[in-house]
């Protein structure tokens, strides 16, 4: 694996669209041979299981079965886009991964860290990412900010305790693992890009 990985973390609302445009923005302006994917989704069979996953009207969905569905479209996502894609020494930036599984589905629904490393044992041990942004803003000031919930997404209608829950389990995941760094997200969109410019370039991972 000669590319670098790098992930893209945050609650509902966080501002990763926009940051993930500005950096590439930027990237492109340097000539930066990469590509810019999205979990659940990024080829044809990941993006039909991200459908099911966010459709609103599975409001009767169980916890194991999401978290399973997220494992198989991760699965199909890493061999299909981002392993051929590393493999040929690409800068691989991913909005999501494993991270997401492990807050969402194993702090917030509560299924446990260890359900969600057993399923996506794979990417943990194969691929994990050289860093991970985390967006930090609660869930409080991103719903604010966007105003409000999307209605036609399951995951955003979870309620604020949900995503209170989920933003406990993106700190927990910074304090455990150092691949994770939390980037304040109070200034200005352009101040929060240019944070995430400078903490990849002091990583090694763009210049």
């Amino acid at each position: 694996m000669n590319g670098k990985f790098v992930t893209f973390e945050g609650c509902e609302g966080s501002g990763k669209s926009t940051q993930l445009r500005l950096l590439s923005e930027y990237l492109k302006e340097r000539g930066t041979d990469f590509i810019l994917t999205r979990e659940p989704g990024g080829g044809e069979i990941s993006e039909e299981i991200r459908k099911i996953i966010l459709n609103g009207k599975y409001t009767d969905m169980f916890d194991e079965c999401e978290a399973l569905l997220y494992a198989a479209a991760r699965i199909q996502h890493l061999k299909e886009i981002i392993i051929p894609a590393l493999n040929a020494g690409k800068l691989v930036i991913c909005d999501r991964y494993v991270d997401s599984s492990l807050a969402y589905q194993g702090y917030a629904r509560g299924l446990g860290a260890e359900f969600i490393k057993s399923i996506n044992s794979y990417a943990l041990q194969k691929y994990s990412p050289d860093v991970t942004v985390f967006l930090d803003i609660p869930p409080s000031a991103a719903f604010e900010r966007k105003h409000g919930a999307d209605e036609d997404d399951r995951m955003e209608q979870q309620g604020i305790s949900f995503h209170e829950k989920v933003y406990a389990g993106y700190r927990a995941l910074v304090a455990e693992y150092p691949r994770i760094c939390a980037v304040d997200c109070g200034g200005t969109k352009f101040q929060t890009a240019e944070n995430i410019k400078k903490l990849l370039i002091s990583k090694g991972v763009i210049d």
